[in-house]
């Protein structure tokens, strides 16, 4: 793992978007506040629209005002400034990235030192292609010209539309940049509660021996929200709750739920675990996926995206199984959805039936909002008879760590992580083809027709054939969101 003290250039395509204004540039702002950036440290602000720094950096004191009740930090809003010079670029014309390697040079030779550099593409998935073409052609997959410094690639989710689509962005990439060069970002696995997962299993022997099929009845991975697709009509049109969440998120998190013990707890060793297990999930048979997947639309979705024959779910259920020796005959059922009753990101996992049919333990990770791990156990009630009841164990971020000054805002972490070359909470080129796999079936059978697209009511829990692909199992999704560390 390098320093997080080297020297860095980071260079952010599109840093004008929306991700760039509402994540990124108020990440680094943090981060600077903290002293956590690099030293030295450029950003380079590549865009296609001529904006001055001085102009950038007012709308992102604008959005800091947003995310909090405090007014930004003047000082260190004048630093990240100085940090700061915009680049107006043709992306699809070769000569601009020689004009861009010539400036990274000169900032280098100005620094007096040569600096990693890092390329985050903050723009459209379908203009990944050409952009890591033309950083190969131009020599920018290497690092400065003494050779001593990183050259990395941060890029942001979607990787590809299904299996064929992702294995051509993989050999493209693979074309251009090295895979340690390669960072595929899922913000989700650098949420705090996310990246306790594994230092809850793992650091707790309580919990080591009980983690198998045994023990486990079944695990229900969540994540719903209350809104609906708020303007993104092209990014959804395009694709849908399945490729959007269940893909990317909540296979990774179904991965750090139950992967086995890595040997050692570092980047390769846990990767090495996390692609065992995907490849250890069976995919829905093509004839089973009319029983196993479920998808829904919320009402009035085709009026918000003005197409009125639209296909797209806006909500996604699947029943899977993991074929390993831990794991077999343990049902794991994913959700996601948009419009629903409740946000919530979470993992239940439940015990096996306790004796005399008494409830089952459970154990609950929230990943969003109000953070936290909930265990539900029995416990006698107060009085004469040996009456028992479920109670709450909780642990919430906020309580335990109230004198800690937060945890880190996700892209905090995954900005940080870059710096300092830790690819830990970053997916392989193989784990996100293992993951296109898991879902291949589903993706070609829902593409055939409207079988199965049932409309929901906003502020539902989706279609009502998502609980029935639960009561096949025998299990129950909740049908309300557990309060935790309110």
């Amino acid at each position: 793992m390098n320093d997080l003290a080297q020297p860095a250039t980071l260079v952010i395509f599109g840093i004008t978007g929306d991700l760039g204004m509402r994540k990124l540039l108020p990440a680094l702002y943090h981060l600077q506040r903290q002293n956590l950036l690099p030293v030295p440290f450029k950003i380079v602000g590549v865009s296609r629209q001529s904006i001055t720094t001085q102009a950038l950096m007012e709308k992102v004191a604008a959005s800091l005002q947003q995310q909090s009740s405090q007014p930004p930090d003047a000082d260190t809003l004048k630093a990240l400034t100085g940090m700061i010079e915009m680049v107006h670029m043709d992306l699809l014309q070769t000569a601009e990235y020689q004009r861009l390697r010539q400036r990274l040079d000169a900032i280098e030779t100005e620094a007096g030192v040569c600096m990693n550099r890092l390329y985050y593409l903050a723009i459209p998935a379908q203009t990944y292609e050409p952009v890591v073409r033309e950083l190969g052609r131009g020599g920018l997959n290497h690092s400065c010209p003494h050779g001593t410094g990183a050259a990395r690639l941060l890029i942001e989710k979607p990787f590809g539309y299904d299996l064929a689509s992702a294995h051509d962005l993989v050999d493209e990439l693979g074309q251009q940049f090295h895979e340690e060069q390669i960072y595929r970002i899922d913000h989700y696995l650098a949420k705090e509660t996310a990246q306790n997962i594994l230092a809850f299993r793992f650091q707790n022997p309580l919990f080591l021996r009980v983690w198998n099929h045994e023990s486990i009845s079944h695990i229900l991975i969540s994540a719903t929200e209350a809104i609906d697709i708020e303007g993104r009509t092209t990014f959804y049109e395009q694709t849908g709750a399945l490729r959007d969440f269940v893909q990317s998120h909540l296979l990774q998190l179904l991965a750090l739920t139950t992967m086995d013990k890595p040997a050692q707890l570092t980047s390769d060793a846990i990767h090495r675990q996390k692609l065992a297990l995907l490849q250890a999930i069976r995919p829905i048979p093509p004839d089973r996926v009319g029983t196993d997947a479920v998808r829904g639309q919320y009402a009035g979705y085709r009026q918000d995206v003005q197409n009125p024959a639209s296909l797209t779910e806006t909500f996604a259920a699947l029943r899977l199984e993991i074929d390993s020796e831990r794991w077999r005959g343990v049902p794991v059922l994913l959700r996601t959805g948009k419009a629903l009753q409740d946000k919530a990101v979470e993992i239940i996992v439940v015990f096996t039936d306790g004796p005399d049919s008494a409830p089952a333990n459970k154990l609950t990770i929230r990943i969003q909002p109000n953070e936290g791990i909930v265990l539900e156990l029995l416990a006698k009630k107060p009085g004469l008879t040996d009456q028992v009841e479920p109670v709450h164990m909780e642990f919430c971020y906020h309580r335990s760590f109230k004198n800690a000054d937060g945890h880190p805002d996700a892209y905090e972490r995954v900005l940080t992580d870059a710096f300092r070359g830790d690819k830990t909470l970053f997916a392989t080129s193989d784990e996100v083809l293992a993951s296109w796999r898991i879902l291949e079936n589903v993706i070609h059978e829902w593409a055939k027709n409207d079988d199965g697209l049932a409309e929901y009511p906003r502020g539902s829990w989706g279609p009502d054939a998502s609980q029935t692909l639960a009561n096949q199992a025998g299990i129950a999704w909740p049908t309300a969101t557990l309060a935790i560390c309110e």
